[in-house]
């Protein structure tokens, strides 16, 4: 199906938290692949299928393992684990250094990620720079989003990374919700004068009580949460796109992958 990578160029604008709850509303099956180099979270975030901790040791370090003779789309489940709620996700490596002895790894796992056929795939790649090796896999994305809030440094970081992207490009601005509208205009006029081809400008709502409920961390109802009704619009906006000749969920989804109901407290948070 499809391969969508997601990334920022500038700081923390909440990568990790913008794919789990794309993930937890994508309208038809899909997988979410911790890609970053640079180490992920979600081993340590959120919690399995049976409430507990995911397994560290199984994921993107498990697949890449097995994986130096050849990498095959049916491979890539053998790896991956289920988060509560049933959001199948690839979990990435704990820490940067193991990034080194993989290097290798990202071309394959991008073709590998691209020709998956049960589900799409959005793949958590985090901030773009430091590890040139990732570009790669950004090579086999049928359409890679980046991630920005509407500051001015972020922004000026952003414009610097659109000049140096090829393919299919899509900007999500994190917008305070007083502002959100009004902070998604200018950064698209802003894009729209570098002169850079990007597909769309569109919006994801800066919620911290929402990432807090997608982690676990707070009481009350997740779907009824800024981060998640944003969410939803912007899964519906890019499954469409990149698939457009399917038709979208009949409902709304439901958050899935994670719980809904007031949960027990957790350590730790998402956001970076």
């Amino acid at each position: 199906m499809a391969l969508i990578a997601l990334a920022a160029d500038k700081g923390a604008p909440g990568v990790t938290t913008a794919a789990t709850a794309l993930g937890a509303v994508w309208p038809r099956p899909v997988l979410l692949a911790e890609c970053d180099p640079s180490g992920g979270d979600l081993v340590y975030r959120l919690p399995g299928m049976d409430g507990t901790v995911l397994n560290p040791s199984r994921g993107l370090l498990s697949l890449g393992a097995t994986a130096r003779r050849g990498l095959r789309p049916e491979q890539v489940h053998e790896h991956t684990q289920k988060l509560v709620g049933g959001l199948d996700v690839l979990t990435g490596l704990t820490h940067g250094e193991q990034a080194a002895g993989l290097t290798w790894l990202w071309g394959p796992l991008g073709r590998a990620l691209a020709a998956l056929p049960q589900a799409d795939v959005l793949a958590d790649l985090g901030r773009l720079g430091a590890h040139p090796q990732i570009n790669e896999l950004i090579a086999e994305a049928e359409l890679t989003l980046l991630f920005t809030r509407p500051s001015l440094d972020h922004v000026a970081h952003l414009r610097e990374r659109l000049a140096l992207m090829t393919g299919e490009i899509g900007v999500v601005v994190i917008a305070e919700p007083r502002s959100y509208r009004s902070s998604i205009e200018e950064v698209g006029r802003i894009v729209a004068a570098t002169g850079v081809d990007a597909a769309f400008v569109a919006g994801l709502a800066y919620d911290p009580k929402g990432a807090e409920l997608l982690r676990g961390q707070w009481g009350g109802r997740l779907d009824r949460s800024l981060l998640i009704r944003t969410a939803r619009e912007l899964a519906g906006r890019l499954a469409a796109r990149v698939a457009p000749g399917r038709a979208p969920a009949a409902e709304p989804p439901r958050a899935r992958g994670v719980s809904t109901e007031p949960p027990r407290p957790r350590s730790g948070g998402l956001s970076r």
